[in-house]
């Protein structure tokens, strides 16, 4: 069964520079957005600060522009608690737990398999 897109009225086709599915895949393939993913999913719902100390290396402003497009998307829901200082938390939505299974199977797949692909690496000619 072929997936019409809604605002085309054409087949979804990733393949199709003006199909919209390949803005979305391009945005999930992201190494930010499947860390934020993969950490939601096992740790649940998370404070900014939380999410930035558990992925190293993420800039201040990668993980807002990553937070606010996955909230555009709707796989991540953020609820902002009226404390002083305000508490803002994000939280996969349905939409969101969807992905996770395969984010998190990417993820241990190359946990599982880096060491051959570094020595695949040190074999192969330089990159050019």
């Amino acid at each position: 069964m072929q997936t019409i897109v809604e605002s085309s009225g054409l087949p979804a086709d990733c393949y199709s520079p003006k199909c919209p599915t390949r803005q979305i895949l391009d945005h999930i393939a992201g190494k930010w957005t499947v860390l934020v993913i993969d950490a939601l999913m096992h740790e649940g719902t998370m404070r900014y600060t939380d999410l930035s100390r558990r992925i190293g290396g993420v800039s201040q402003k990668m993980l807002t522009q990553t937070l606010r497009s996955l909230e555009y998307d709707g796989f991540v829901t953020r609820t902002v608690h009226p404390t002083i200082p305000p508490r803002v938390e994000y939280e996969l939505t349905d939409l969101g737990r969807s992905l996770a299974e395969p984010i998190t199977a990417l993820r241990l797949w190359t946990e599982a398999h880096i060491n051959e692909i570094e020595a695949a690496r040190r074999s192969a000619p330089a990159a050019r």
